[in-house]
């Protein structure tokens, strides 16, 4: 198979969960990779995924091998494979809204001169480029949108920035030719999956959901940086992520609540359901889910990412809903779990 070649814009926690991931997975049969979703779509495999290019504005990360930059501070989650050294430099990315005033005092940025952009996605034959960048930062997340585009990239948006979600955006993809996925990647194990799923059975079986509730505290700079300026905007797409499930109206209020430095790239969810279910009995579930940030992020990525070459290969353009509806909590239009799972998988057979 030829080679995925991706570009990584912010060299955080969870571009170190993905490239620790691409190695730690790399020679391991299907019965062994405990963890991975998927270690084949469409006859890619893991060994397929090839980085090309990745940018970052921390003094720490830029001009330093790919393999060392994420693990350089502040980045903080678990090491959990050896990356040998890769060949790529980090760049110089543009920083525009990228540090917001929290983490102003936790990131070293870069006093070198910008990389272009274009130019290194060119050079490198990128053909996917995937924004890692911090939640808050929207005008950094569509100025590389922009890059993207001008350099003949599909585009991933990890963050909740309107982009594959704005028809403005689709439209420019898919007059240029090129797939374009977002927003807002959903965890392997998060607690909005958690939730809908919950939400779903108690529903099949007959449940009336009245109220509920899913709060998140974390640690690390993703968090720190939600606080200050996503913390509505990820409030209101969990919340109509999570009303989606239900056929009726309820009390429903999910979103980030804090940040605790000591827990480091920990986060620690708080769920809570109350209901009705034979004769009006009152039930309810309280229960705490606790991850890891950074590798949370991974199976599903390597999903999207291949799910993006598989779009490349048919000449797809534009918003690709099959893999939005998948993965993200904000795509062009929310489906039921089921219902995108299935498309998800039918979109990738087409490859096969």
């Amino acid at each position: 198979m030829a080679k995925i070649k991706i570009a990584l814009v912010g060299i955080g926690n969870c571009a170190s969960g993905l490239i620790q991931g691409l190695h730690y997975y790399n020679s391991l049969s299907s019965e062994e990779a405990v963890g991975l979703r998927r270690l084949e779509i469409a006859g890619y495999h893991l060994q397929d995924v090839e980085i090309t290019a990745a940018f970052d504005i921390d003094a720490r990360k830029v001009g330093k091998d790919l393999s060392g930059a994420i693990f350089a501070e502040p980045n903080n989650t678990l090491r959990f494979s050896k990356v040998p050294e890769l060949g790529v430099t980090v760049q110089r990315g543009r920083l525009l809204d990228g540090v917001g005033s929290y983490l102003r005092e936790i990131v070293k940025i870069d006093s070198s001169s910008e990389a272009d952009i274009v130019k290194a996605l060119k050079q490198t034959s990128s053909e996917i480029l995937i924004n890692l960048l911090p939640s808050g930062a929207e005008k950094a997340s569509e100025w590389y949108a922009e890059q993207a585009l001008k350099a003949g990239c599909a585009f991933i948006n990890v963050v909740p920035v309107s982009i594959a979600s704005d028809l403005m955006w689709n439209k420019r993809f898919r007059d240029a030719g090129l797939p374009l996925v977002g927003d807002d990647l959903i965890d392997q194990v998060g607690a909005t999956s958690l939730h809908k799923a919950l939400m779903t059975l108690l529903c099949e079986q007959g449940v009336l959901i009245s109220k509920t509730y899913q709060l998140d505290v974390g640690g690390g700079t993703e968090s720190l940086d939600t606080l200050e300026r996503t913390r509505e905007t990820k409030r209101i797409i969990k919340t109509k992520t999570v009303e989606s499930t239900l056929p009726y109206k309820a009390s429903v209020v999910a979103g980030t609540t804090d940040y605790v430095d000591f827990l480091q790239n920990r986060r620690d969810s708080y769920l809570w359901i109350e209901g009705y279910y034979f004769g009006r009995a009152p039930m309810q579930i309280d229960m705490r889910l606790s991850t890891v940030d950074g590798p949370n992020a991974g199976s599903v990525l390597l999903d999207v990412i291949r799910g993006v070459k598989v779009a490349l290969d048919m000449g797809k353009a534009g918003a690709i809903q099959d893999i939005c509806a998948y993965a993200f909590k904000k795509p062009p239009k929310i489906l039921p779990y089921a219902e995108a799972e299935r498309l998800f998988e039918d979109f990738i057979q087409q490859r096969s």
